[in-house]
C-alpha cells in the first residue's frame, strides 16, 4: 500500500461524510448525488489499486 491508495481511501471517506452531513443539512439532489458519485469513485479506484487491478 502506498500513499496514494491511502489518499484516495481517505478523500473517498471524507467526501462520504460529506454526503451524509449533506443529506441531513437537506442540500439540493444533485449536490448530494456529485458527492456520492465521488466517494465511491475515489474508495473503488483506492481498492482497485490495492488489489493490484489498477496500476
Amino acid at each position: 500500500m502506498n500513499g496514494l491508495n491511502t489518499i484516495l481511501i481517505v478523500v473517498g471517506l471524507f467526501l462520504a461524510g460529506g454526503v451524509y452531513s449533506f443529506h441531513k443539512q437537506q442540500m439540493p439532489t444533485s449536490v448530494v448525488v456529485l458527492l456520492a458519485i465521488g466517494s465511491a469513485m475515489c474508495l473503488a479506484a483506492g481498492v482497485l489499486r490495492i488489489e493490484g487491478i489498477w496500476a
